[in-house]
């Protein structure tokens, strides 16, 4: 990790999840360094305190904050205890997923689909005020180009476990409603001052790959970028001048803005997942 001299982020508040391994580790380093306060939103202490201190070593300010995207209670807590530090919050980046694990969250939802959207939908819907009152937030939703080979949603059957062998479909599926979340909180949901970006970080041999099994992972692995090359999107999303204006689109690896797959950009679609996803997190 390089580090990085310039402080232009001084003052700044801002969270990562996912933030003790793989592009959320070296998102959070970066930030840091170039002056935020970084929250690691993660699961493990035992992981992420490792992080905290090497941050903190290089002259950067970081805190734990426990997180477990796979159980709303966990998020809520997470959520409340973030907004009960006063601190405000400049940006917030849902970096942390899985892939390739089968079964379903302890709220009953399938695995992939409750980690890598109701969690962060929860997350950051409980956020935004917080995020509305910092007047130029930034929502980076880490998605995946695999959001293309989605043939739309069955939010009919979520609430089941994973039905593929190898949970790849529903990955995909789930990256599908990153975007989607990121074009409704764009389409006012957010409100005012806050802009949505989601991305393609690159295929990425990163830990969201460890539960897919043994020997398709180190096939798939083999050829892929680095953490860092990874987080280069991320970071552009959550930083860069040049896309502050911008809100609800999409972006690939190479930090360009590019066009989405036709159901991401289904206004329909967007809204009933909004729809459906408040009313899950709020029932459970």
């Amino acid at each position: 990790m390089s580090e990085a001299k310039s402080k232009d982020l001084e003052g700044k508040v801002m969270i990562v999840t996912g933030a003790n391994t793989g592009i959320g580790r070296v998102t959070a380093w970066e930030l840091a360094q170039r002056g935020a306060k970084v929250y690691l939103a993660s699961r493990s202490l035992d992981k992420t305190q490792p992080v905290v201190d090497n941050i903190r070593a290089h002259g950067g300010a970081a805190e734990f904050l426990q997180i477990d995207l796979g159980e709303l209670a966990s998020v809520r807590r997470a959520a409340e205890s973030f907004l009960a530090t006063g601190d405000r919050l400049d940006v917030l980046v849902n970096n942390a997923g899985l892939a390739g694990l089968r079964g379903t969250t302890k709220d009953g939802f399938e695995i992939t689909f409750g980690t890598n959207h109701l969690g962060p939908f929860l997350f950051t819907t409980m956020l935004l005020p917080r995020l509305r009152e910092a007047g130029a937030a930034r929502i980076v939703n880490v998605a995946s180009v695999a959001h293309y080979k989605a043939e739309g949603l069955d939010l009919d059957n979520v609430r089941q476990s994973t039905r593929t062998t190898t949970g790849l479909p529903e990955y995909q599926h789930s990256k599908l409603c990153n975007v989607l979340f990121t074009k409704q909180l764009a389409a006012g949901e957010a409100g005012e001052g806050v802009h949505s970006y989601s991305l393609h970080p690159g295929v990425i041999a990163s830990d969201v790959w460890r539960n897919v099994p043994w020997p398709i992972r180190p096939l798939m692995t083999l050829f892929m970028k680095s953490n860092e090359d990874g987080a280069r999107t991320s970071l552009h999303c959550a930083t860069s001048a040049e896309v502050a204006s911008h809100d609800g689109r999409y972006y690939n690896d190479d930090t360009r803005e590019k066009k989405p797959s036709k159901y991401a950009e289904d206004p329909a679609l967007a809204k009933l997942l909004w729809e459906r996803s408040l009313a899950w997190t709020k029932a459970v």
